[in-house]
């Protein structure tokens, strides 16, 4: 008996000091540890879920197909959707020509987008043009800009009597009917996204080509090489990398863009897989349109991949040394001005030209009838409704404007706070444990988000919260799941600028406040957040900025309760309600430029250093 009892103690104890030596090994476990494992399950269950679980709906029957799949249950595992899309009689119009057409637009607004950012980057950065500093900053305006705002300016402008249904302001003016091909189509579509994404190349060409040694140029001229080839034998090759950056980010966000293609395709039936995928989806053929997403998604990582490649060809691309560097400014003589005048013109037909005439089509009476006496204030301020076109509201008055703009406000702070708390959490973790595993896997599925096309993000997101997830409800329709999708989509934009920021922040000062006994919350709020402060606040920016003029990645979740602004002026531009287009687009367009200046003020003022 006593033997049991000394037994039975015995393995008490060794299980007491088996928990005791448990707990040290989690002790010692550092806080970056467990918020590495924590953040990286959390964006897994965000993002790679979501997408197996978007594969799967490709392979499951849904309610819309049981028409075609008699006796079939929902939920089966079917390769029907595979084979409608590639092999029907229906693929030329449900994939073929929506791809080509994708291609085709994306890949001649990308090269339009090339030429022009770096052209603009070498005038700006490599050439003494007037008034260099301010033309660095309005270069950059058409971005602040919804990307289908120049859509809707170009439609009131060249619209027809055919297929718009009264005249724009060229045919009231001139008389003559545009063409088809000028008004809807490829066309208008590659100009008007030219327009907007060219910013991308500047941003990337302008910022590398800063740091090309203009010593390596003048020895190609020593060496009797003429400008052209020193130019092609010199610094292109070195510009290759951001030349490769300034496609991926262009190609990506060109061919995931809904907005303009709907605005100037659809009327023409001219469908890209963006649209076609909305299309699909409104029709509650989501098997369908989920597939045609992950084509989208295919499509983005192989050209990601693709351009990886060609830039991994070259082995060092190397511009900054230990050795002096110089930079040249090439005199333009003559050009100076009429360089100067040509980007003026460029900035008027991006901005000036879209939001005039966006203004004007809010204030005509009828529709087509540019002449002044038909113009008027009443749907911004309301008044005497005599002679209108459309019975609306005015703006003072229209609840639906009203509650869309309160949505775009909050969604865009929520999503901004919250994306740039979690962006720094992750870029302290990921810088903390570099070199690790966990660090590299969470790195790379908190990029993710970017090189989905936000349309096809969107669809990703219907297929997992369309229905309850054990315990959780659906979100499907929620105000919740456009704070949570914005804010996923945003993380890249966050975490890229702090991680580059938290990589020159000496370990040692957060060790020396821990030596004091401050916890690790407080260092957190002590130093991390103060040295990120300049580029956290400049991501949070960009990323409320970017969601108040998103329309692509919400389009497919909104419902009436939780419209947006960008939403409601889609609403309306499909329902004919022209001059509400016009109110609202006008007062998105303001609301982003105040927003953006008064945060910049507010930052000077409280010393933070806006990027």
């Amino acid at each position: 008996m006593l033997n049991q009892r000394a037994a039975s103690h015995e393995n008490t104890g060794h299980e007491i000091s088996a928990l005791a030596a448990l707990r040290f090994r989690f002790s010692r476990i550092s806080v970056e540890r467990w918020l590495s494992l924590a953040l990286t399950l959390a964006l897994v269950a965000l993002i790679v879920v979501p997408l197996i679980e978007l594969i799967r709906e490709t392979l499951t029957v849904q309610q819309y197909d049981r028409a075609y799949l008699p006796g079939a249950k929902v939920g089966d595992f079917t390769f029907f959707h595979y084979e409608r899309v590639f092999s029907s009689p229906m693929s030329a119009a449900l994939f073929f020509k929506p791809f080509l057409n994708s291609l085709i637009t994306a890949f001649a607004a990308t090269g339009v987008c090339l030429a022009l950012g770096g052209t603009l980057a070498w005038l700006v950065v490599r050439t003494d043009i007037p008034f260099r500093s301010t033309l660095h900053t309005v270069v950059m305006i058409p971005y602040m800009l919804p990307s289908w705002v120049m859509a809707l300016g170009w439609l009131i402008f060249f619209k027809n009597e055919r297929i718009g249904g009264s005249p724009g302001v060229f045919a009231y003016l001139t008389g003559v009917q545009p063409p088809d091909s000028l008004a809807y189509g490829a066309v208008p579509i590659v100009i008007c996204l030219s327009l907007h994404y060219y910013v991308y190349a500047y941003l990337t060409v302008s910022t590398s080509i800063a740091n090309v040694d203009s010593q390596l140029e003048e020895a190609g001229a020593m060496a009797g090489l003429s400008r052209r080839k020193q130019l092609l034998m010199i610094t292109m090759p070195l510009l290759l990398p951001a030349i490769g950056s300034a496609v991926v980010m262009t190609f990506i966000r060109v061919v995931g863009s809904f907005g303009t293609p709907a605005v100037l395709g659809m009327p023409v039936r001219f469908y890209v897989l963006p649209t076609q995928i909305y299309a699909a989806i409104g029709m509650r053929n989501t098997g369908d349109g989920f597939l045609l997403a992950l084509v989208l998604v295919l499509l983005a990582g192989l050209f990601i991949y693709i351009n990886q490649r060609m830039i991994g060809v070259r082995k060092s691309f190397v511009t900054l040394t230990g050795k002096g560097f110089r930079t040249r400014t090439t005199p333009l003589g003559a050009w100076r001005w009429p360089a100067l005048l040509l980007i003026g013109l460029l900035l008027l037909a991006a901005v000036v030209f879209p939001l005039g005439l966006l203004v004007l089509q809010s204030l005509i009476k009828q529709v087509g009838n540019y002449d002044l006496t038909n113009l008027t204030l009443y749907y911004w301020i309301g008044g005497n409704s005599e002679g209108m076109a459309i019975n609306q509201p005015s703006l003072v008055d229209n609840a639906d404007i009203i509650a869309s703009t309160w949505n775009s406000l909050r969604l865009s702070f929520l999503a901004a706070l919250a994306a740039g708390f979690f962006g720094v959490l992750i870029s302290y973790v990921v810088v903390r444990t570099r070199g690790s595993f966990s660090s590299r896997a969470l790195e790379t599925i908190s990029f993710m988000p970017y090189i989905f096309p936000a349309l096809a993000f969107g669809a990703i997101y219907i297929g997992l919260f369309a229905r309850p997830i054990g315990p959780f409800p659906a979100l499907y329709g929620t105000f919740t799941l456009l704070v949570l999708i914005c804010t996923v989509k945003m993380l890249p934009i966050i975490t890229r600028t702090s991680i580059s920021t938290l990589l020159q922040l000496d370990k040692s000062l957060e060790e020396a406040a821990q030596v004091q006994g401050i916890g690790w919350a407080k260092r957190m709020i002590r130093i991390v957040v103060p040295i990120v402060g300049g580029g956290l606040f400049s991501g949070m920016l960009l990323a409320f900025v970017s969601i108040m003029r998103e329309l692509s990645l919400i389009i497919l979740l909104v419902t009436p309760s939780t419209n947006v602004l960008a939403g409601a002026i889609y609403n309306y531009q499909i329902g004919g309600l022209e001059q509400l287009v016009g109110v609202a687009s006008t007062l998105l367009v303001v609301l982003v430029i105040a927003i953006n200046f008064l945060a910049r003020a507010i930052a000077r003022k409280a010393n933070i250093a806006v990027i």
